[in-house]
């Protein structure tokens, strides 16, 4: 039986999964650069280890209403199109293993998201898991701006 491996974590009061593969690390929130004029979801770029990476908030991305950080707030590292880029969520809650038919095929709308982000919904006991389709998170030309920043503001935050 075909599984999928999935960090989960929270936004808001739901619970997101996306592929442990696409999962680089997972860390405190730290020092964020904010950067003039780019979309209000973008919080800045962070150094991690000497690679300057672009971070957002999700919930921001996804039109939720911000919150403060806490001490459960992380920034996920995931890889997008050969890129990293740090997503910030409310909590990270676990590692999970989910089989295939476990999986159903995303509705057209949830939680006022775009179906284009969502790989499905994962059901288990009593708990819904919406699966995040992590390379269309963003858009291309979001993706394409979040390079530019990763490029050309490793010179100004230095």
């Amino acid at each position: 039986m075909k599984e999928r491996q999935l960090v989960v974590f929270k936004l808001h009061n739901e619970e997101f999964g996306v592929e442990i593969t696409d999962v680089r690390e997972i860390v405190k929130v730290s020092h964020i650069t904010r950067l003039p004029h780019v979309a209000d979801y973008i919080e800045g770029v962070t150094n991690l280890r000497g690679e300057v990476i672009p971070v957002i908030s999700l919930r921001k991305r996804f039109g939720l209403t911000p919150q403060e950080d806490t001490q459960d707030t992380r920034i996920i590292m995931l890889e997008v199109k050969d890129n990293m880029v740090g997503f910030i969520v409310d909590s990270v809650t676990e590692t999970l293993r989910l089989s295939e038919d476990a999986i159903e095929p995303p509705p057209s709308n949830i939680a006022g998201l775009k179906a284009d982000y969502l790989a499905g919904v994962g059901k288990l006991e009593d708990r819904l898991l919406i699966l995040l389709e992590v390379d269309k998170i963003l858009t291309s030309e979001e993706h394409i701006q979040l390079q530019t920043i990763s490029e050309h503001d490793l010179s100004e935050a230095e």
